[in-house]
């Protein structure tokens, strides 16, 4: 397939792929006799890939490096483990981070006419007597 077609199956764009190719997150894309790429599904499924780990928040650099073990001969299992399992532990602390906001958000609505408009009173207080 070519890359408009690989583009609409994956759900990114062009440009996505191209720089996906560029970085080395996916393998050299295959050319037809006048230099148009043909995307078979092994590429496609690497572009998911890449897709879903950028979607999880991981950094070009550690994708590369993933990809790179995920490439080699020699069985690197434990460090690619590794590598994921970090990757959830900064989510895991970006979700948690979030939630903490969540609530305070959630108690602010649930609280705004006996806690937000007392404070903002007396905010307002403060600042007449300076």
């Amino acid at each position: 397939m070519n890359i408009k077609e690989a583009s609409k199956r994956a759900g990114v764009s062009s440009a996505a792929i191209r720089y996906y190719e560029k970085e080395s997150l996916i393998p050299p894309i295959e050319r037809t006799e006048i230099g148009n790429r043909e995307i078979d599904e092994r590429i496609l499924r690497r572009i998911h890939f890449v897709t879903q780990m950028r979607v999880a928040g991981m950094s070009i650099e550690n994708l590369r490096h993933f990809i790179e073990l995920f490439d080699a001969e020699e069985d690197n299992n434990k460090e690619q483990k590794e590598l994921l399992q970090e990757q959830l532990n900064v989510m895991e602390e970006k979700r948690d981070d979030l939630q903490v906001a969540i609530d305070h958000l959630n108690y602010k609505l649930n609280h705004f006419y006996d806690h937000v408009l007392d404070t903002e009173e007396e905010l307002r207080e403060i600042e007449r007597e300076e």
